[in-house]
């Protein structure tokens, strides 16, 4: 017996938990001096009222959990007897998995027969949204840890995703990028191309001036990149900008056909808190990221 795990990081609401029988770690913000845990001091993500608050300047902050939050988590399977297998957004993102890490040894040291083992997917939002989809299907379909980690081996790094900041503003706040850099981008209507490669870290792709330039760049990359699109599902998010999200759907379906499925979902808020509002990503079957 073992237990699925994922983290609202990676964009998986409870709601979509249930269907694929994920538990969920709630991954906390702090907005005007309140920390919230998404789906522990919410039921539903009020993304309009979220992003309205961006753009009105708020510029919310993130943070770890701690060992004892990962504990209390992890302890009732093991106490029952389950291993776990928690897929994760990327750990080169955050410090919290050094809290991680922390929790396990103590829990090690009273379960010493049980096992935590883990899927990184080397990224956060969309991308990690695929990637968990992918694995509750097969989870579902009575796979094993090893049948899960030898899938996720071969194809974590065939998940590509791209996206673009809207408002530099939030990267720079958040440290992303310098402040100065964040400035001069806005000023000069800069949107950089962003994408996480194999090393679960997010880069630079390019720089567009203007959204129709931004979305050009993004829809090539597709082109450039993808590996059999069709038998495989695409993700479009966006953090409140459902019009232009479906605007790039269009664009995709006008080169690929009207037959490409295309799910439509929205960043969650930690990780929104870094890419502001009206942000565009795509997830894809790629050659490699």
């Amino acid at each position: 017996m073992y237990t699925l795990f994922t983290d609202t990081d990676c964009d998986i609401t409870p709601e979509i938990a249930k269907r694929y029988g994920y538990k969920l770690i709630s991954m906390p913000y702090t907005i005007e001096g309140e920390q919230i845990f998404p789906y522990v001091d919410f039921k539903e993500f009020d993304y309009k009222e979220f992003y309205g608050r961006l753009r009105k300047g708020v510029v919310p902050t993130t943070s770890a959990l701690s060992p004892v939050e990962y504990i209390n988590y992890f302890e009732p399977e093991f106490k029952a007897g389950n291993d776990i297998l928690y897929v994760h957004f990327s750990s080169a993102m955050s410090a919290t998995f050094n809290s991680l890490r922390l929790a396990l040894e103590e829990l090690k040291e009273k379960y010493p027969e049980r096992k935590l083992y883990q899927v990184d997917t080397k990224g956060i939002t969309l991308g990690s949204y695929n990637i968990c989809l992918s694995i509750g299907e097969l989870y579902k379909n009575g796979a094993s840890i090893e049948e899960i980690q030898a899938w996720a081996d071969k194809e974590v790094d065939k998940t590509a995703f791209y996206f673009y900041a809207d408002d530099l503003k939030f990267f720079g706040k958040s440290g992303r990028v310098s402040g100065f850099a964040a400035f001069f981008g806005n000023i000069i209507g800069l949107k950089p191309i962003i994408y996480i490669g194999e090393d679960g870290k997010m880069a630079t792709k390019d720089k567009c001036r203007g959204r129709k330039q931004a979305l050009q760049k993004l829809l090539q990359y597709v082109i450039d990149l993808e590996d059999d699109i069709k038998d495989h599902r695409v993700i479009i998010a966006h953090s409140d900008a459902l019009p232009i999200a479906e605007e790039f759907g269009a664009m995709m379906k006008k080169y690929f056909g009207e037959d490409l499925e295309i799910e439509y979902e929205v960043v969650n808020p930690t990780a929104g808190s870094h890419c502001g509002p009206n942000a565009i990503g795509v997830s894809f079957h790629a050659k490699h990221r």
